[in-house]
């Protein structure tokens, strides 16, 4: 892959896709992602070769163990960054943004003092939703 960041989104994707619809297919990528067909059919081969995913017969795209934990371990930053952002008095929509980006380069020890804050605050406050 180009990037781990990529990479990361990438799989990413397929997740969150995969847990709304329970079908993913590389034209589900691009549509979300807004990337070319041939772009996304491009990094799922790469993807493949890494062992992330498996392409099965008529498109579907999988995520293997390995893929899967990298794109768990995502998304479980992004929304709890996007949490913390948006308790501290972020706007929704910049925090979503800036999750994005924070996601990729924060620290494990500064995530996990996050996600630490964070499941304090909904233990404080079990009325507060959670943003997907």
């Amino acid at each position: 892959m180009k990037t781990q960041e990529s990479m990361e989104n990438y799989l990413e994707t397929i997740y969150v896709l995969d847990k709304k619809t329970g079908y993913v297919r590389s034209v589900d990528v691009a549509t979300e992602l807004g990337f070319s067909k041939p772009s996304i059919s491009n990094a799922m081969k790469k993807l493949k070769a890494e062992g992330y995913v498996e392409i099965e017969d008529k498109g579907r795209i999988v995520l293997t163990e390995k893929g899967k934990a990298v794109a768990e371990g995502t998304y479980e930053r992004h929304c709890v960054i996007s949490h913390w952002l948006m308790h501290i008095g972020v706007s929704k929509e910049t925090a979503l943004e800036d999750a994005c980006r924070m996601e990729h380069i924060i620290s494990e020890e500064t995530f996990e003092r996050m996600k630490a804050h964070h499941n304090k605050w909904h233990e404080i406050y079990p009325e507060a939703k959670d943003v997907e």
